[in-house]
């Protein structure tokens, strides 16, 4: 991805280093937990069961992780800000083709622990979207385990996961967050397992709607980024990571979707850059 020198957005906060979370909330678990309660702060589903899991196998961090602002770190948040200004960019045009206005979300750069709108959240969560600030937040160092555990390497790999995060922004600007809310009232944990994987794969294709302007407005993907992004969504299907982590894969508990279906999902909205065509709902269970 062609991004630096680029405009950088200036939606991001820099809390790193901060002690942000108010005191330590750390679970280990790498990405299993990542999911877990990245599916918690995205919907509310309740996933004790798989944290529990994740805890028997895993020991607590208890260390906070110092943060030299200076650190090559910083060349990431010049990245991620440049992400950001596209994402910006793009779905300002799209809501105004609609109609709409778009409302630009707030990214948070943070270390070890975060306090947002949706609660408390270490770095094992992952990069997560809370409905009730309108925020991104992420721990820069999700890259890392990203690239080094799970092979999902590359810039626009990295870009695939802030896109997601944005879509779930659209998400909520759109109704569909609220929507889910109100679903969960009157839903078995079953039923509405169903219901956020449909939830999570719409944030893959908005994420791909996205990747389609970068190409058609910006011309600034290189040869080999959508593999980046197709590779990111593979490793992180729900069936791929229930496998890692307990052997087996019990498609009743899915949340995000497996891996066949995050890809399918991306490169829809990539290959149609059509927002009328991302409706993974489509029998109308979410009206």
């Amino acid at each position: 991805m062609q991004w630096f020198g680029r405009r950088e957005s200036d939606n991001v906060e820099d809390d790193r280093g901060s002690g942000g979370g108010g005191g330590r909330f750390a679970l280990g678990g790498g990405i299993v937990s990542i999911i877990a309660l990245a599916i918690y702060y995205f919907t509310g589903v309740d996933t004790s069961q798989l944290l529990n899991q994740v805890a028997t196998n895993s020991q607590p961090q208890t260390e906070q992780r110092a943060t030299d602002p200076n650190a090559p770190e910083d060349k990431q948040k010049h990245f991620v800000r440049v992400v950001l200004a596209d994402t910006e960019d793009i779905w300002t045009k799209i809501f105004s083709d609609m109609g709409k206005t778009y409302e630009k979300p707030r990214l948070v750069l943070f270390t070890d622990a975060i306090r947002s709108g949706c609660g408390n959240a270490s770095s094992a969560t992952g990069p997560f979207y809370c409905p009730a600030d309108a925020k991104v937040y992420i721990d820069l160092s999700f890259y890392d385990e990203l690239q080094n555990r799970f092979g999902a390497a590359g810039d626009f790999a990295q870009a695939y996961v802030i896109a997601h995060e944005v879509g779930h922004h659209v998400q909520n600007l759109l109704g569909t967050s609220a929507k889910m809310d109100e679903a969960r009232n009157h839903l078995s944990e079953t039923a509405y397992n169903k219901l956020s994987v449909k939830l999570e794969l719409q944030a893959d294709f908005y994420a791909g709607v996205w990747a389609h302007y970068e190409q058609n407005l910006k011309n600034v993907l290189d040869p080999g980024d959508i593999d980046e992004a197709l590779t990111a969504a593979n490793a992180i299907g729900d069936d791929r990571l229930q496998k890692q982590a307990t052997g087996h894969i019990e498609p009743d508990s899915f949340t995000h979707g497996t891996s066949a279906q995050r890809m399918y999902w991306f490169k829809k909205g990539y290959e149609t850059g059509d927002v009328s065509q991302g409706d993974t709902f489509g029998n109308g269970d979410l009206e």
